[in-house]
């Protein structure tokens, strides 16, 4: 049930200043729908590109364990694990930011490098195939971290922006178009009044002034 908005008066001024916090609020709302939209939007679209790098890390796990589990029967055990052990470390990931709809979404600029080859020892080809594996690996699970960190950012303002669009929608709104209509009602009221009150004044005025003219 809407309510009238406190602080208001009976006048003029008060009805155009609350008519023109009509347009506003409904401006604003319409504004926010659009960026609830656009929110919604990307957030769909960074849900799927998660789930096709989720399937892609998958992917390379399982491939990467199995060209593991080769090169350890064609090159031995041990010389797997001291090819595994003499493995570069990641290389540094640049990370950056982008602008959807004034939130700011990581995003990977610098993909991890592969390692030199010339570090490696032994090499057999399953190895190098076991190496891409699981550098690839690497790249999907920084991309799916990146994705989620923007699904959760994402997801976040969408909820604050739905809020605050159905509080203008369901609230505002319907109170200042009621206290508009309230208003504009006892303004009438007191507009019909006066004229009677004027009417009444005239109408006595007038016979005083005739009983003054017959007497």
């Amino acid at each position: 049930m809407p309510k009238i908005i406190s602080g208001v008066h009976l006048t003029r001024m008060d009805l155009i200043k609350t008519n023109r916090k009509i347009k506003l609020a409904t401006k604003g709302h319409r504004l926010l729908k659009e960026k609830r939209d656009a929110l919604i939007s990307e957030f769909f679209k960074i849900v799927d590109q998660a789930k096709g790098v989720r399937g892609e890390l998958t992917k390379e796990l399982v491939e990467g364990r199995k060209n593991i589990i080769k090169s350890r029967a064609i090159a031995g055990r041990g010389i797997v694990e001291s090819i595994a052990e003499s493995a570069p470390e990641m290389g540094d990931i640049e990370f950056g930011f982008r602008n959807v709809m004034g939130i700011k979404i990581p995003v990977m600029e610098k993909e991890v490098e592969q390692p030199k080859k010339e570090i490696l020892l032994h090499e057999t080809h399953k190895i190098e195939e076991a190496q891409s594996n699981f550098m690839k690996v690497n790249q999907n699970l920084v991309k799916l971290i990146v994705a989620e960190e923007s699904v959760r950012r994402i997801g976040e303002e969408t909820k604050k922006v739905k809020r605050r669009t159905n509080s203008l929608e369901h609230i505002m709104i319907p109170n200042l178009i009621f206290t508009k209509r309230y208003i504009d009602l006892r303004l009438q009221e007191i507009e019909r009044e006066n004229f009677f009150r004027l009417k009444v004044i005239k109408r006595k005025m007038e016979d005083r002034i005739q009983n003054d003219m017959n007497t």
